[in-house]
């Protein structure tokens, strides 16, 4: 048995990909997309990691999504916590639960899915503004 991937709905596909790949660092590895079933697949991975995919689902027709809480989240390890979380904060993105500890971070997708970020390694020193930041909604 072998993991192939984790498929999460999305609402609008260049959104979602401004979010995943623009500001999160995913590559688009494949697309397709069905005339007859109304539907596009992107096939997202961390560079270096490409056997662990994300797989976008977007089907054309409108639909609602909640999120459902039987979907927990998407985790990444990431280099520099810290740097990443300005980086997609000065892109606009909500941290909502911030690396107050210097190991763990959350945000949500433009379709509300959570995002678990996890810092390579031993934890970093604690640093503000981080330390001290608030948490915002929930993740």
């Amino acid at each position: 048995m072998k993991y192939l991937h984790t498929m999460v709905r999305v609402t609008d596909v260049e959104k979602s990909l401004d979010f995943y790949c623009k500001k999160l660092g995913l590559t688009e590895l494949k697309r397709h997309d069905s005339e007859q079933g109304r539907f596009t697949l992107v096939f997202l991975a961390a560079p270096g990691d490409e056997e662990a995919q994300v797989e976008l689902t977007h089907n054309w027709d409108p639909e609602e999504y909640d999120e459902g809480r039987n979907f927990g989240h998407l985790a990444y390890r990431v280099d520099d916590i810290y740097a990443l979380c300005q980086k997609l904060m000065d892109a606009g993105v909500t941290i909502n639960r911030p690396p107050r500890d210097g190991h763990m971070a959350f945000v949500r997708s433009p379709d509300n899915i959570s995002i678990e970020l996890l810092q390579k390694g031993d934890a970093l020193p604690p640093t503000e503004p981080w330390a001290s930041m608030p948490s915002v909604g929930h993740w």
